[in-house]
């Protein structure tokens, strides 16, 4: 077993903060639905290593398990066994450990000891072992940690918690923080999820007083240039078809700076060139942008294709842009369904409800479109062309053109959300048309 610097005991991971008490009527132009967040840690994706578990009770076997699956992980290779330290002593005596070993132990003093002096002596050097154990005791804890033990958890474990234990022990410490990536996507064409995406990256960084680099991922037809009136010569394309090649320097070149803490990682939106999207190309320039800012807004198109689904289940927020039709009501159902099944561990990803209320438009009532989707709007956008088409053509943001409108506020709320600070729920009026929706994530 390696000797680790020693840590404070661990501790399971916090449960979800409870949900805020209805609040009074919105304003009939925003409805938004939310619970007080904490600021959200954002935990960085394990390296290629070899997990082996060895449990006593099939309930934390699961909990690993379920771990092992999380997009953080994947690159991970997990095995889970049953039998505890005395199965992976009589495993490790004919076969070579792997990178981590974990172990669940009902045993307590000199009996724990001896079982870890066994394990030790099988182990290879540079093997980490973290145990998870039934007594909360400081003082066990200090004693296994001097013996070389590098975590101890206290069961019953989740798998948040066991994801961030492995992700606490081959994470540099000193390794500057990466930043959380939110992934706007619309549920069908001409929703306005890339409208929503560009005034939320605003309201991040003008409001919040973080750096944001929003990131337009539509190379063809992109419109974050337009939104924001830039006409940049190079862009994240020229990223994609090197990626090996760009570092911080040459991200700094192909960055367009529109004010001090935001910056616009631009679509090229011409047809004379045919881009072949890469999945890992993808990720690979989304991890270095993601070094240098504490946000990243990927604006995704409406296409569905191995690098879509990759970028869309790694982010660490999804907003979904809907409008109340059927075939939104049906797409956005399908993508939550996706991400609950991919991404058990995040928190739900947030629906947009947009242009609400367009005349003589039949439409799903906001209601009815929460129970077939299975989640309440965090945020629902009245139908106000004169407003959206000004700023559009203006190539200006909302909170630009309208700073103390209701949309605006909208806007702010949303991003309060994402980035996990405390919700400030916009201006109550004396009546609405939408009430404060309880959205449970």
């Amino acid at each position: 077993m390696s000797n680790l610097a020693r840590k404070e005991p661990a501790v399971e991971a916090p449960p979800m903060p409870a949900a805020e008490p209805e609040a009074p009527p919105l304003a009939p132009s925003v409805a938004v639905a939310g619970e007080e967040m904490e600021t959200l840690a954002v935990m960085k994706p394990v390296p290629r290593i070899t997990i082996h578990a060895f449990c006593e009770q099939p309930g934390t076997g699961s909990a690993i398990q379920r771990a092992g699956e999380d997009r953080r992980l994947a690159k991970a290779h997990l095995t889970v066994h049953m039998g505890g330290i005395p199965a992976a002593i009589e495993l490790y005596q004919q076969a070579a450990t792997p990178n981590l070993i974990m172990v669940e132990t009902h045993t307590g003093g000199d009996g724990l000891f001896a079982q870890l002096g066994a394990l030790a002596e099988v182990c290879d050097a540079g093997t980490k072992v973290v145990v998870i154990g039934h007594m909360n005791d400081v003082s066990l804890y200090r004693e296994m940690i001097r013996q070389g033990v590098n975590e101890y958890l206290v069961a019953p474990v989740r798998p948040i918690g066991v994801i961030e234990a492995i992700s606490r022990l081959y994470i540099d410490p000193d390794a500057p923080p990466i930043g959380r990536t939110i992934a706007f996507i619309g549920a069908k064409g001409g929703t306005g999820s890339s409208t929503i995406a560009h005034n939320v990256g605003w309201c991040i960084s003008s409001g919040l007083d973080e750096d944001v680099i929003i990131t337009d991922m539509d190379l063809p037809f992109g419109t974050a240039g337009l939104d924001f009136n830039q006409d940049p010569a190079q862009g994240i394309a020229d990223a994609l078809m090197a990626p090996e090649r760009l570092d911080d320097v040459l991200l700094d070149r192909l960055l367009v700076k529109c004010t001090d803490r935001l910056s616009l990682f631009a679509a090229p939106a011409v047809l004379d060139r045919d881009f072949e999207m890469d999945a890992d190309s993808c990720e690979t320039v989304l991890d270095i942008v993601r070094e240098g800012v504490p946000c990243v807004i990927v604006d995704l198109p409406h296409v569905w294709a191995p690098w879509t689904k990759k970028v869309l289940l790694a982010a660490d927020e999804i907003v979904i842009t809907a409008t109340p039709d059927l075939a939104s009501l049906r797409n956005a159902k399908n993508i939550l369904d996706l991400t609950r099944q991919v991404r058990p561990n995040d928190t739900a990803a947030h629906i947009v409800l947009n242009q609400v209320g367009m005349p003589k438009r039949p439409e799903i009532p906001v209601k009815d479109f929460a129970e077939a989707v299975g989640t309440d709007a965090t945020l629902i956008l009245p139908f106000n062309p004169g407003l959206f088409g000004m700023a559009a053509n203006n190539g200006q943001m909302i909170e630009e053109l309208e700073p103390k409108g209701k949309t605006a506020d909208g806007f702010r709320f949303l991003a309060q959300q994402l980035c996990g600070r405390e919700v400030r729920a916009p201006k109550a009026a004396k009546s609405g048309l939408f009430g404060f929706l309880s959205r449970k994530g």
